[in-house]
Protein backbone atom coordinates (compact mmCIF):
# COMPACT_ATOMS: atom_id res chain seq x y z
CA UNK A 1 0.00 0.00 0.00
CA UNK A 2 1.28 3.40 -0.65
CA UNK A 3 1.96 5.99 1.96
CA UNK A 4 -0.55 8.40 2.81
CA UNK A 5 -0.13 11.87 0.94
CA UNK A 6 1.65 14.50 3.18
CA UNK A 7 -0.61 17.67 3.34
CA UNK A 8 0.54 21.10 1.43
CA UNK A 9 -0.21 24.46 2.62
CA UNK A 10 -0.49 27.37 0.58
CA UNK A 11 0.04 30.80 1.65
CA UNK A 12 -0.64 34.13 -0.80
CA UNK A 13 -3.41 36.24 -2.47
CA UNK A 14 -7.17 35.32 -3.03
CA UNK A 15 -9.19 38.38 -4.87
CA UNK A 16 -12.29 38.99 -6.79
CA UNK A 17 -11.32 40.02 -10.57
CA UNK A 18 -12.72 41.38 -13.45
CA UNK A 19 -10.98 39.79 -17.20
CA UNK A 20 -11.08 40.58 -20.73
CA UNK A 21 -9.67 39.17 -23.37
CA UNK A 22 -9.53 39.43 -26.97
CA UNK A 23 -12.71 37.70 -27.33
CA UNK A 24 -14.93 38.13 -24.47
CA UNK A 25 -14.85 39.29 -20.94
CA UNK A 26 -16.45 38.37 -17.09
CA UNK A 27 -16.45 39.88 -13.66
CA UNK A 28 -17.08 38.91 -10.37
CA UNK A 29 -14.59 35.90 -10.35
CA UNK A 30 -12.91 34.13 -7.59
CA UNK A 31 -9.50 35.15 -8.14
CA UNK A 32 -5.68 35.01 -6.71
CA UNK A 33 -2.58 33.13 -6.63
CA UNK A 34 -3.44 31.01 -3.25
CA UNK A 35 -7.02 29.92 -4.93
CA UNK A 36 -5.63 28.74 -7.89
CA UNK A 37 -3.16 26.86 -6.41
CA UNK A 38 -4.80 24.87 -3.44
CA UNK A 39 -7.28 23.96 -5.61
CA UNK A 40 -4.59 22.55 -7.61
CA UNK A 41 -2.67 20.51 -4.72
CA UNK A 42 -6.03 19.58 -3.89
CA UNK A 43 -6.12 17.18 -6.50
CA UNK A 44 -3.15 15.12 -5.15
CA UNK A 45 -2.63 16.27 -1.55
CA UNK A 46 -4.71 17.17 1.45
CA UNK A 47 -4.12 21.50 1.14
CA UNK A 48 -4.83 24.01 3.86
CA UNK A 49 -4.60 27.57 2.74
CA UNK A 50 -3.54 30.50 4.29
CA UNK A 51 -4.78 33.92 3.08
CA UNK A 52 -7.33 36.65 3.65
CA UNK A 53 -10.49 38.29 2.40
CA UNK A 54 -13.50 40.72 2.97
CA UNK A 55 -16.74 40.21 3.97
CA UNK A 56 -17.72 40.42 0.66
CA UNK A 57 -16.21 37.76 -0.47
CA UNK A 58 -19.02 35.85 -2.16
CA UNK A 59 -20.72 32.16 -0.58
CA UNK A 60 -20.53 30.57 -3.54
CA UNK A 61 -16.05 31.11 -3.89
CA UNK A 62 -16.06 29.55 -0.29
CA UNK A 63 -18.13 26.34 -1.22
CA UNK A 64 -15.80 26.09 -4.14
CA UNK A 65 -12.74 26.07 -1.63
CA UNK A 66 -15.26 23.44 0.36
CA UNK A 67 -15.77 20.91 -2.63
CA UNK A 68 -11.65 20.24 -2.84
CA UNK A 69 -11.86 19.82 1.10
CA UNK A 70 -9.66 22.61 1.53
CA UNK A 71 -8.44 23.31 5.09
CA UNK A 72 -9.65 26.98 6.16
CA UNK A 73 -8.58 27.45 9.42
CA UNK A 74 -5.98 29.95 8.29
CA UNK A 75 -8.30 31.77 5.97
CA UNK A 76 -8.66 35.27 7.76
CA UNK A 77 -12.32 37.22 7.41
CA UNK A 78 -11.95 40.77 8.04
CA UNK A 79 -15.64 41.94 8.68
CA UNK A 80 -15.03 45.48 7.87
CA UNK A 81 -12.82 45.01 5.38
CA UNK A 82 -13.51 44.09 1.11
CA UNK A 83 -11.44 41.47 -0.58
CA UNK A 84 -8.62 42.21 -3.33
CA UNK A 85 -9.59 43.14 -6.38
CA UNK A 86 -7.76 43.28 -9.62
CA UNK A 87 -9.18 44.21 -13.41
CA UNK A 88 -7.09 43.22 -16.31
CA UNK A 89 -7.11 43.25 -20.18
CA UNK A 90 -5.03 41.21 -22.54
CA UNK A 91 -3.85 42.43 -25.43
CA UNK A 92 -3.75 40.97 -29.12
CA UNK A 93 -3.75 37.57 -29.37
CA UNK A 94 -2.42 37.28 -25.60
CA UNK A 95 1.07 38.83 -25.92
CA UNK A 96 0.58 40.14 -22.46
CA UNK A 97 -2.09 42.02 -20.53
CA UNK A 98 -2.84 45.35 -18.98
CA UNK A 99 -4.13 45.81 -15.20
CA UNK A 100 -6.61 48.55 -15.64
CA UNK A 101 -7.45 48.71 -11.59
CA UNK A 102 -6.04 47.09 -8.43
CA UNK A 103 -7.53 47.90 -4.94
CA UNK A 104 -5.89 46.23 -2.18
CA UNK A 105 -8.02 46.73 0.36
CA UNK A 106 -7.92 43.82 3.16
CA UNK A 107 -4.62 42.35 1.22
CA UNK A 108 -2.81 45.85 2.10
CA UNK A 109 -1.98 44.76 5.34
CA UNK A 110 -2.00 41.42 5.17
CA UNK A 111 0.51 39.28 7.23
CA UNK A 112 0.31 35.61 7.08
CA UNK A 113 -0.05 34.28 10.99
CA UNK A 114 0.19 30.13 10.83
CA UNK A 115 -2.08 28.22 13.08
CA UNK A 116 -0.23 26.26 15.63
CA UNK A 117 -1.15 22.87 13.35
CA UNK A 118 -0.26 24.08 10.18
CA UNK A 119 3.16 24.88 11.17
CA UNK A 120 4.59 21.49 10.54
CA UNK A 121 3.16 21.14 7.49
CA UNK A 122 5.82 19.26 5.14
CA UNK A 123 5.30 20.74 1.90
CA UNK A 124 4.54 24.51 1.82
CA UNK A 125 3.96 26.63 -1.42
CA UNK A 126 4.65 30.39 -0.67
CA UNK A 127 2.40 32.27 -3.65
CA UNK A 128 4.05 35.37 -5.55
CA UNK A 129 3.79 37.69 -2.43
CA UNK A 130 5.95 40.44 -1.43
CA UNK A 131 9.03 38.64 -0.49
CA UNK A 132 9.27 40.04 3.14
CA UNK A 133 5.58 38.24 4.18
CA UNK A 134 7.63 35.21 2.42
CA UNK A 135 10.02 35.37 5.04
CA UNK A 136 7.64 35.90 7.73
CA UNK A 137 6.18 32.76 7.02
CA UNK A 138 9.50 31.21 6.70
CA UNK A 139 10.44 32.56 10.35
CA UNK A 140 6.80 30.42 12.12
CA UNK A 141 8.16 27.12 10.54
CA UNK A 142 10.43 24.73 12.18
CA UNK A 143 14.14 24.06 11.66
CA UNK A 144 16.31 21.32 11.32
CA UNK A 145 15.00 17.77 11.03
CA UNK A 146 11.60 19.53 10.98
CA UNK A 147 11.97 21.90 8.64
CA UNK A 148 9.61 21.63 5.53
CA UNK A 149 10.57 21.44 1.71
CA UNK A 150 9.55 24.86 0.82
CA UNK A 151 8.47 25.73 -2.78
CA UNK A 152 8.36 29.79 -3.65
CA UNK A 153 7.12 31.83 -6.40
CA UNK A 154 7.83 35.55 -7.24
CA UNK A 155 6.85 38.42 -9.70
CA UNK A 156 8.88 40.37 -11.79
CA UNK A 157 7.69 43.57 -9.28
CA UNK A 158 9.68 42.12 -6.73
CA UNK A 159 12.57 41.63 -8.66
CA UNK A 160 12.91 45.54 -9.65
CA UNK A 161 11.51 46.83 -6.01
CA UNK A 162 12.96 44.30 -3.70
CA UNK A 163 15.64 42.33 -5.03
CA UNK A 164 18.08 42.07 -2.00
CA UNK A 165 15.01 40.34 0.13
CA UNK A 166 13.97 38.22 -2.74
CA UNK A 167 17.98 37.36 -2.89
CA UNK A 168 17.85 36.27 0.48
CA UNK A 169 14.65 34.05 0.30
CA UNK A 170 16.32 32.24 -2.57
CA UNK A 171 18.93 30.83 0.25
CA UNK A 172 15.56 29.63 2.69
CA UNK A 173 13.98 27.55 0.04
CA UNK A 174 13.88 24.30 -1.90
CA UNK A 175 12.24 25.18 -5.33
CA UNK A 176 12.10 28.11 -6.73
CA UNK A 177 9.20 28.54 -9.89
CA UNK A 178 9.62 31.52 -11.99
CA UNK A 179 8.39 32.40 -15.63
CA UNK A 180 11.15 32.57 -18.46
CA UNK A 181 10.98 36.60 -18.84
CA UNK A 182 11.78 37.11 -14.85
CA UNK A 183 14.27 34.62 -14.47
CA UNK A 184 16.30 36.15 -17.53
CA UNK A 185 15.19 39.83 -15.38
CA UNK A 186 16.33 38.26 -12.46
CA UNK A 187 19.93 36.26 -13.58
CA UNK A 188 21.08 38.76 -16.28
CA UNK A 189 21.09 36.03 -18.46
CA UNK A 190 20.22 35.74 -22.05
CA UNK A 191 19.55 31.95 -22.63
CA UNK A 192 17.32 30.13 -20.44
CA UNK A 193 19.21 27.19 -19.67
CA UNK A 194 22.49 29.49 -18.27
CA UNK A 195 19.57 31.69 -16.12
CA UNK A 196 18.61 27.63 -14.46
CA UNK A 197 21.83 27.15 -14.11
CA UNK A 198 22.41 30.87 -12.42
CA UNK A 199 19.13 30.39 -10.12
CA UNK A 200 20.36 27.17 -8.78
CA UNK A 201 23.70 29.09 -8.06
CA UNK A 202 21.79 31.75 -5.81
CA UNK A 203 20.54 28.79 -3.34
CA UNK A 204 17.37 26.75 -4.15
CA UNK A 205 18.27 23.52 -5.02
CA UNK A 206 15.71 22.91 -7.83
CA UNK A 207 14.38 25.63 -10.23
CA UNK A 208 11.37 25.26 -12.85
CA UNK A 209 11.49 27.67 -15.32
CA UNK A 210 7.72 28.03 -16.78
CA UNK A 211 7.47 28.87 -20.31
CA UNK A 212 3.77 29.28 -20.79
CA UNK A 213 2.64 27.80 -24.19
CA UNK A 214 6.35 26.38 -24.58
CA UNK A 215 6.38 24.53 -21.97
CA UNK A 216 9.14 23.89 -18.57
CA UNK A 217 12.35 23.76 -17.70
CA UNK A 218 13.64 21.49 -14.76
CA UNK A 219 16.85 22.13 -12.93
CA UNK A 220 17.55 19.47 -10.39
CA UNK A 221 20.93 18.54 -8.50
CA UNK A 222 20.12 14.99 -10.65
CA UNK A 223 19.72 16.42 -14.20
CA UNK A 224 17.86 18.85 -16.59
CA UNK A 225 14.28 17.91 -18.20
CA UNK A 226 12.08 19.86 -20.87
CA UNK A 227 8.45 19.40 -20.45
CA UNK A 228 6.63 20.78 -23.91
CA UNK A 229 3.64 21.76 -22.98
CA UNK A 230 -0.25 20.34 -23.59
CA UNK A 231 -1.53 20.60 -26.58
CA UNK A 232 -4.49 22.85 -25.87
CA UNK A 233 -7.05 23.63 -28.54
CA UNK A 234 -9.66 26.05 -26.37
CA UNK A 235 -7.90 28.78 -25.05
CA UNK A 236 -10.03 31.21 -23.40
CA UNK A 237 -8.01 32.63 -20.23
CA UNK A 238 -4.69 32.21 -19.24
CA UNK A 239 -5.21 33.79 -15.64
CA UNK A 240 -3.90 31.87 -12.94
CA UNK A 241 -1.86 29.05 -15.06
CA UNK A 242 1.15 29.40 -13.12
CA UNK A 243 -0.19 29.45 -9.93
CA UNK A 244 -2.12 26.44 -10.87
CA UNK A 245 1.26 25.19 -12.28
CA UNK A 246 3.00 25.51 -8.34
CA UNK A 247 0.34 24.64 -7.05
CA UNK A 248 0.02 20.59 -8.65
CA UNK A 249 3.85 20.65 -8.21
CA UNK A 250 3.62 21.17 -4.53
CA UNK A 251 0.70 18.84 -4.24
CA UNK A 252 2.29 15.89 -6.24
CA UNK A 253 5.62 16.34 -3.99
CA UNK A 254 3.64 16.32 -0.85
CA UNK A 255 1.50 13.05 -2.38
CA UNK A 256 5.58 11.65 -3.31
CA UNK A 257 6.27 12.83 0.14
CA UNK A 258 9.76 13.24 -1.59
CA UNK A 259 11.53 15.74 -4.27
CA UNK A 260 13.66 13.08 -6.20
CA UNK A 261 14.23 14.15 -10.00
CA UNK A 262 12.16 10.97 -11.18
CA UNK A 263 9.47 12.34 -8.45
CA UNK A 264 9.78 15.89 -10.01
CA UNK A 265 9.52 14.98 -13.40
CA UNK A 266 6.35 13.54 -12.70
CA UNK A 267 5.23 16.49 -10.89
CA UNK A 268 6.05 18.82 -13.92
CA UNK A 269 3.94 16.32 -16.25
CA UNK A 270 1.25 16.78 -13.65
CA UNK A 271 1.53 20.33 -13.04
CA UNK A 272 1.78 20.72 -17.32
CA UNK A 273 -2.01 18.93 -17.27
CA UNK A 274 -3.64 20.72 -14.68
CA UNK A 275 -2.30 24.10 -15.92
CA UNK A 276 -3.84 23.36 -19.40
CA UNK A 277 -6.88 22.88 -17.57
CA UNK A 278 -7.02 26.63 -16.12
CA UNK A 279 -6.68 28.70 -19.49
CA UNK A 280 -9.62 26.90 -20.95
CA UNK A 281 -12.15 28.94 -19.05
CA UNK A 282 -12.34 32.26 -16.56
CA UNK A 283 -11.57 31.73 -12.99
CA UNK A 284 -11.08 28.44 -11.44
CA UNK A 285 -13.66 26.78 -13.11
CA UNK A 286 -12.70 24.61 -15.49
CA UNK A 287 -9.83 23.30 -13.23
CA UNK A 288 -12.44 23.12 -10.64
CA UNK A 289 -15.19 21.27 -12.64
CA UNK A 290 -12.65 18.72 -14.36
CA UNK A 291 -11.70 16.04 -12.00
CA UNK A 292 -8.77 14.09 -11.13
CA UNK A 293 -9.63 11.50 -13.84
CA UNK A 294 -9.06 14.45 -16.61
CA UNK A 295 -5.85 15.28 -15.37
CA UNK A 296 -4.70 11.97 -15.33
CA UNK A 297 -5.64 11.38 -18.86
CA UNK A 298 -3.69 14.21 -19.50
CA UNK A 299 -0.30 13.04 -17.96
CA UNK A 300 -0.71 9.99 -20.13
CA UNK A 301 -1.26 11.74 -22.88
CA UNK A 302 2.21 13.97 -22.47
CA UNK A 303 3.97 11.01 -21.13
CA UNK A 304 3.06 9.31 -25.00
CA UNK A 305 3.65 12.56 -26.68
CA UNK A 306 7.26 12.99 -25.15
CA UNK A 307 8.43 9.15 -25.08
CA UNK A 308 10.78 8.26 -27.63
Amino acid sequence: MPSPASPALVIGSIGIDRVATPFAEADQLLGGAASYAAIAASYFAPTRLVGVVGADFPVAFMRRYKKHGLDLAGLQIEPHGKTFYWSGKYREHFEGRDTLEIRLNVFEKFSPTLPAAYRDTPFVMLGAIQPALQHHVLDQLPGGNRRPFVLADTFDLWIHTTKAELLRLLRRIDLFVINEDESLLLTGERNLVLAGRALRKMGPRIVVIKKGAHGSLLFHPEGYFAMSAYPVTKFVDPTGAGDSYAGALIGCLAAANRADFATMKKAVAYATAVSSLTVESFSVNRLSNAGRATIDRRYRELVAMTKL
